[in-house]
């Protein structure tokens, strides 16, 4: 199973010129805890999250986001997008495909195949996601 088969396509995102406090409302609105930061052209150029939120000071996205962003491809097993998810500790990771953002694999995407039966090869355990 790749990230293609189980990543929401239909993702939430923001630019770096929108309002911190608007992404607040986006999450709440939403009931996420992050969302990718694309440019006018679809490109990822970020990641901004509840706890970029509460740690970092900024009117705008672009000086609270992180810009250092955990991404995989469209054909990542899924195996190894829980392991980097339980080693790197993070709860969503963008999708690309080439430089843009193709959709986003959630730790909640991950548990929802397992529920429904599909078959993934966890080296990783559940409990660490």
């Amino acid at each position: 199973m790749l990230a293609r088969d189980i990543m929401t396509k239909h993702v939430v995102a923001v630019t770096p010129l929108t309002p911190v406090k608007q992404v607040a409302k986006i999450l709440n609105r939403n009931h996420i805890s992050g969302v990718p930061v694309v440019d006018k052209s679809g490109k990822l150029v970020g990641i901004v999250s509840e706890r970029d939120l509460l740690a970092r000071r900024g009117a705008q996205v672009k000086s609270i986001m992180s810009k250092s962003v955990i991404r995989v491809k469209e054909d990542t097993p899924v195996e190894d997008i829980a392991s980097l998810m339980a080693t790197r500790k993070v709860k969503r990771v963008p999708v690309i495909r080439g430089q843009h953002l193709a959709g986003i694999v959630s730790r909640a995407d991950i548990i929802r195949a397992i529920a429904l039966g599909e078959h993934i090869a966890m080296l990783t355990p559940v409990y660490d996601l």
